[in-house]
């Protein structure tokens, strides 16, 4: 991401920034991006405004637009009721708007977003992403998160990368149909767990049986629906099926599968 937002050079390969190379182009390629970084630089003593105004200088926004362009920010981050306070005494959630509106200055048209929400509370996440969610559609957004939730609540694409090799890239949906015909059941039972645990983990495709908030999960590759096959198998044994529900993969799941498959675990 550093190299994405000029601050490293590449050691080998190729990094093209709206199709400029950012070897050949540094300044064009850093114009047209605005970076969040996770520890964002702050400097406590200025005042939202002044900072703004200061960061505005260095992106070299014409001296007649500045005072336009920093109240497009303010206004898009919410910060205009706190516009004269110094950053300093600003809550972690506000700071954090600060830094949106910095890399928002100069409204280029790719932002990398480094880690937006880390430490804040769960309201001030929801205010982060709130934020973040509006930006679609106007330029591009590179979001990184190891909340994966977020990623999933905010991404229309995720790129999956372990050890820094691409593991996998698509939609959420495409993501889980590239682990196959991968399925997750629920099910509670009135039956002993060394009754119930061999018959589930010698169905066909089961690869993961566990006891899990009073009942089993279950996990299997094939096709055909898993509950359908685990009720089957519980009738047949004569176990009384109490619950039985058929799960979605979430991001967490289908970016834990992808990544044991890379490292070979």
């Amino acid at each position: 991401m550093r190299m994405l937002a000029g601050i490293f050079p590449p050691s080998h390969g190729a990094v093209r920034i709206a199709g400029r190379d950012v070897r050949a182009e540094p300044l064009a390629c850093r114009r047209a991006v605005g970076y969040f970084p996770e520890n964002a630089p702050y400097y406590p003593e200025l005042r939202v405004r002044e900072y703004l105004a200061f960061v505005a200088r260095l992106k070299r926004i014409p001296r007649a637009a500045q005072r336009e362009a920093i109240a497009r920010v303010l206004a898009a981050c919410a910060l205009e009721p706190v516009a004269r306070r110094r950053v300093g005494t600003l809550s972690k959630g506000y700071r954090q708007r600060v830094g949106l509106a910095q890399a928002l200055l100069g409204d280029p048209p790719i932002l990398i977003l480094d880690e937006p929400t880390i430490g804040l509370d769960p309201g001030q996440v929801v205010e982060i992403r709130e934020l973040i969610g509006g930006l679609r559609g106007a330029r591009t957004v590179l979001f990184s998160s190891h909340i994966l939730s977020e990623v999933e609540a905010l991404c229309e694409r995720v790129i999956v990368i372990n050890q820094g090799r691409l593991v996998a890239q698509g939609s959420p949906r495409e993501l889980a149909r590239a682990l196959g015909a991968r399925q997750r059941v629920t099910v509670r039972v009135d039956a002993p767990a060394d009754a119930v645990e061999p018959t589930l983990a010698a169905l066909p495709g089961v690869d993961r049986v566990e006891q899990r908030n009073g009942g089993w999960l279950v996990e299997a590759t094939g096709d055909g629906p898993l509950a359908h096959r685990v009720g089957e198998s519980m009738q047949r044994h004569g176990v009384i099926v109490l619950e039985l529900r058929q799960e979605t993969l979430d991001l967490e799941d289908i970016f834990l599968e992808l990544v044991r498959g890379g490292s070979g675990a």
